[in-house]
Parts: C-alpha cells; structure tokens; sequence
C-alpha cells in the first residue's frame, strides 16, 4: 500500500491510498480518481518524499527548518474535528449519489471491474468484512465506510 500526494486541477489537495504506482496509473486513466472536495477526476500526482524515521529525538535545528516549510505550506488551514467528520459525510453522500448501487452484488461486480469484465464505473454497495478483506487482498481498492441515511443518497 502507498500513500500518494494529490492535487486536483481546482487546487485541492488530497492524499490517495493505492495498492501502487502502477494502479494509481491505472485508475487515474479510468478517470476513476476523484478530488475529496469537489469530485473532479482531473487529478495529478505531486512529487514527495519518502518518510524516513529517525531514531532519537529531533535536534532544534532540524526542528526549526520543519517549523519554517511549515508556515509556508499554502494548503488551507486544518479543519476542526466537527467540521472535518461534517465535510467527510458531505463527500460520502456526494459519491454515494454519483455511484451505481449494486446492493450485495458489491465484491462480485467490483471484482468484474476489476478485471475488465464490466465498463469501469463508480459503485457503492455492501459486503461483508470478509468480502472487504479479500477483494483487499486481491488489489481491489474498496473504501469501506458508514452509509448516509437513504434521504442523502437520493
């Protein structure tokens, strides 16, 4: 699993989780990557660097270089818990509508997209923990996540 830095053509900033580069890739042709904030699927990646951890504490010098590109990172200020879990529900319901919802027949139809068997297309369903765990497995990137109540998805 890698961790990707995102960038959407509104200027949104956002982190993607893929089972790898190359599935990146492959969904970001499928037009299958959308920005968290405003859903566009014109997404790129931004260079980054691994993160290297470092035993021991940090030194003030080093602390003090974090402390400056810290304050000159453009991205918007952090949002508070409350207004975080509200923007986050807002998204799930957006996708959510945007989705084709295939009920149970959620790991059997993601697994046919998956492997080219169906058009690629955004979906929503339900599945098991297990269902969940093996389409993981098999590198079936699924975002298992609480529904929004019925009246917010239509």
């Amino acid at each position: 699993m890698i961790i990707l830095n995102l960038l959407c053509d509104n200027g949104h900033r956002f982190e993607g989780w893929f089972a790898s580069s190359d599935t990146f890739r492959d969904q970001q042709a499928r037009q299958l990557v959308q920005c968290t904030y405003c859903q566009t699927s014109s997404v790129t990646q931004l260079p980054s660097g691994p993160h290297v951890r470092r035993s021991g504490v940090a030194t003030a010098q080093h602390r003090k270089i974090s402390d400056t590109a810290d304050s000159t990172d453009t991205t918007a200020a952090p949002l508070t818990q409350p207004e975080a879990v509200q923007n986050f529900f807002q998204a799930l319901a957006v996708m959510a509508r945007q989705a084709d919802n295939v009920g149970d027949r959620l790991p059997e139809e993601a697994r046919r997209i998956h492997y080219k068997e169906a058009p690629p297309r955004n979906i929503r369903g339900v599945a098991t923990a297990e269902e969940t765990r093996e389409l993981l497995d098999e590198g079936i990137m699924v975002l298992p996540a609480p529904v929004p109540p019925e009246s917010e998805t239509h």
